[in-house]
């Protein structure tokens, strides 16, 4: 997937980016479906420990499973904030959140990311984290906004806002934070792990945090695992196969190869991907008002990507590390 001086091709940075716009565009109905009888930090737990279970065990048959004691540590983190912080407070909040507010909410996550992107970029003013954005990369978090309130702004209204959970509301605010903190530290870690051992790590520390977030949210003391519907298990395996296993690890590679600015972009594509795959799969009628915000989202995408932001982080060539030799790693 990669060229021997270990930049990945322009084919196989195509292949990433529709990983997880398409994968991750399905994943809001997984978990939507996954917590209707499934406790919403232990659904994800268990989801992450048995992804990250497959990762670790393929790498050790096939390689070793190597990795240093501070890549264990940073990775660790990482998992925290993005499976515990983002996927966990994301799943329990979907359970009385409409899933187009929740939507709108999560499309903030750009914004945050550039903007905490560009203070890390002020704060060590080294040249070698963070980056400065162009003015064209806020033209294209603008569009994407646009996009978003076109594709999910008059159901929002239909529905209205009044009967929300605040503390639900929160939880997604804080998970969208949760998670730009997770992909920058990630990002500018020193002596990273190669992508698909980090990936194995982050999913494995994660599962640990949410299953922690399970015992002490009393989780488990209401769990009645009798109750549990076959749609729902479905939905969770499809989770952890194509959430997990495919999603969340090309997002990890992803995220070594390219800027946190393009890739924070699905949060953008992702709504769109759910609303066609709802039109082709379910055959839910499709207005033009769809189309029209799917055009203005992507020219938004376009322009993020084009977009010449003053120095950053080209992706830093990896070192080989006694824990290496190749690159991957969600959602939501």
């Amino acid at each position: 997937m990669t060229t021997p001086t270990n930049h990945p091709t322009k084919t196989a940075l195509i292949a990433g980016f529709a990983a997880i716009y398409l994968i991750w565009g399905s994943t809001y109905l997984g978990i939507r479906i996954a917590v209707e009888t499934m406790p919403p930090f232990l659904m994800a737990g268990v989801r992450f420990l048995v992804a990250g279970g497959i990762v670790a065990a393929f790498i050790a048959f096939t390689k070793g499973f190597r990795a240093t004691r501070k890549q264990w540590r940073d990775n660790a983190i990482t998992g925290g904030f993005l499976c515990l912080g983002g996927n966990g407070l994301v799943s329990w909040s979907e359970q009385k959140i409409p899933s187009g507010i929740a939507t709108l909410i999560i499309s903030a996550g750009p914004v945050f990311i550039v903007l905490m992107d560009w203070a890390v970029h002020a704060f060590f003013k080294d040249g070698k984290r963070g980056t400065k954005p162009a003015a064209l990369t806020f033209v294209g978090l603008a569009l994407g906004i646009v996009g978003l309130t076109i594709l999910v702004g008059p159901d929002v209204l239909a529905t209205g806002v009044g009967s929300l959970d605040p503390w639900r509301v929160l939880g997604l605010l804080a998970a969208t934070l949760l998670w730009g903190v997770g992909m920058l530290y990630m990002r500018y870690a020193s002596g990273p792990a190669e992508p698909f051992t980090a990936s194995g790590i982050q999913m494995l520390c994660g599962s640990g945090w949410l299953l922690l977030a399970s015992v002490a949210s009393g989780e488990l003391l209401h769990f009645t695992p009798a109750a549990i519907t076959g749609r729902s298990v479905f939905a969770w395996s499809y989770l952890v196969v194509f959430g997990s296993l495919i999603g969340f690890s090309t997002f990890t590679w992803l995220m070594k190869h390219s800027t946190p600015a393009r890739v924070s972009t699905y949060a953008y594509v992702n709504p769109v991907v759910a609303v066609f795959l709802g039109w082709f799969v379910l055959h839910e009628p499709v207005s033009p008002r769809i189309f029209v915000a799917a055009g203005v989202i992507i020219a938004g995408v376009a322009v993020i990507t084009i977009a010449k932001n003053k120095k950053t982080v080209p992706a830093p060539p990896r070192p080989v590390v006694a824990a290496c030799p190749a690159p991957a790693a969600e959602t939501r």
